[in-house]
């Protein structure tokens, strides 16, 4: 009889990249697999406190963490500084992390398979130096890890420079069926200040470089969702959409109350407004997109994040909004989009929340902060159609506010699209399919846990 495997699975270090991970996780060890989970420390931290516990164990996954080589009053959110710091740090750390745990077991309990982040390929190396397999995993659209792959050929065709900064503007198409996208909106050059778009562009050239080590890629999305980009990539297999009704590491408590709220309000009645886990606006957008959101005179539940409004401003808001909108820090996405009061979903275009909203139906009012959700953006409103875009204000300034009309009109003008809601409804149809018996997500899945129990036989 096969002996669980134990397997050492590593997110990239953010809210978005570890949340699908977890999930993957879970779904593992439903299939007999043994994981251990590795966050940074800061990370592991947050999760620990957000679930108001110490125990180290989240719905049967073992959690574990290593330093990400910042200090901690250091800013995370600097993507290029985190990249630069984990880039060094963190391959010493993992390298100690499964000499650590190895060394202290026997047989199965010894870590036997690395499935990590394609944004932390760097491990793979790693990996193959202590003997371990290996597996990736996309928590991007499969199109996200296309085109980064496709690097070299971008430069080659002229629509990049060696640097990663495109050598014209216009829109770009990889590959029929994937997504257009402005060739100003490449992810890499869309993460932060510029100035530290050489690190960002290294290490993907970096991760690309790696990738070829992992036996298997798994990505969370649907093979009917990308075909042009599976096209390209048939070794990747889409396992989505992801999702498991354990914890899945949040980085701050989720407000239970949401569901109460949501019951109290009439079926697809509710606008429902969060932004990730990095996307900032300043205070004079969110006193716009609150007046917006109250000249629409319909319920609305807005997400404001942790530490991304000063409590003075966020008291505000609260008071604005009241009655009928409701502010909440934190809340159990998923199950508020599978909500019947629920009528769309004002977002930053992550690919979870897109995944989430497709999963359940609910159309979207898109309004992207960076890297690849201005690609999504161009999924939702121009392929797959099952939403509207916020039109960005044109013209110089250094502030340019969406103004409250303009998102009340959009509010408007998305609720009253009968196409765009038939049309994500076919989309959560496709999505049951995908992981319901014998779908496609589900069967490939099922042999992905499969090859990983292999190894222990």
């Amino acid at each position: 009889m096969a002996v669980a495997p134990r397997v050492l699975v590593l997110p990239y270090p953010a809210q978005g990249h570890v949340i699908p991970m977890m999930e993957l996780s879970h779904c593992l060890v439903e299939h007999g697999v043994k994981v251990t989970f590795v966050n940074t420390e800061l990370n592991h931290g947050l999760i620990l406190d957000a679930m108001a516990t110490r125990d180290s164990e989240l719905g049967g996954v073992a959690m574990v963490s290593i330093p990400d080589g910042l200090g901690s009053g250091d800013d995370r959110k600097d993507l290029a500084r985190l990249t630069d710091s984990f880039s060094t740090v963190m391959p010493g750390e993992l390298e100690k992390l499964v000499g650590r745990i190895n060394a202290d077991a026997t047989g199965s309990e010894r870590i036997s398979w690395l499935i990590a982040d394609v944004n932390m390929a760097w491990a793979f190396p790693v990996a193959k130096r202590l003997g371990l397999r290996a597996a990736g995993f996309c928590p991007s659209a499969a199109a996200m890890f296309a085109t980064r792959i496709k690097i070299p050929e971008m430069i080659r065709d002229g629509v990049l420079d060696e640097g990663g900064w495109p050598r014209w503007r216009g829109t770009f198409q990889l590959a029929p069926a994937m997504p257009p996208i402005d060739t100003s909106e490449f992810s890499w050059n869309r993460a932060g200040d510029p100035r530290g778009q050489p690190i960002i562009f290294q290490l993907i050239l970096r991760n690309n470089a790696a990738t070829h080590l992992a036996e298997t890629i798994v990505c969370n999305s649907i093979q009917d969702l990308e075909p042009g980009a599976f096209a390209l990539f048939p070794g990747v297999l889409p396992v989505g959409p992801l999702s498991s009704d354990k914890p899945v590491g949040s980085f701050w408590a989720e407000d239970a109350s949401c569901a109460a709220w949501l019951d109290a309000q009439p079926a697809s009645s509710v606008v429902y407004v969060a932004f990730g886990s990095f996307a900032a606006y300043d205070a004079a957008q969110l006193v716009e997109l609150a007046e917006g959101l109250l000249l629409t005179s319909r319920p609305f539940l807005w997400v404001v994040r942790p530490g991304s409004a000063g409590e003075e401003l966020l008291e505000r808001l609260r008071r604005r909004t009241a009655p009928r909108g409701r502010v909440v820090g934190w809340c159990p996405q998923r199950r508020v989009l599978a909500h019947p009061a629920v009528a769309c979903f004002l977002t930053h275009c992550g690919w979870n929340s897109t995944m989430e909203a497709a999963a359940n139906g609910v159309p979207l009012l898109c309004w992207p902060y960076f890297t690849d959700q201005f690609l999504n953006q161009m999924y939702i409103c121009d392929v797959w159609r099952t939403g509207l875009k916020v039109p960005r204000p044109a013209g110089g300034g250094t502030v340019q506010l969406v103004g409250r009309d303009v998102v009340r009109d959009k509010v408007e003008e998305l609720l009253g699209d009968a196409g765009t809601k038939a049309r994500a409804l076919a989309l959560r149809d496709l999505a049951r399919r995908a992981v319901g018996e014998d779908g496609s997500s589900r069967r490939n899945l099922k042999g992905f846990a499969d090859l990983v129990k292999g190894s222990a036989s």
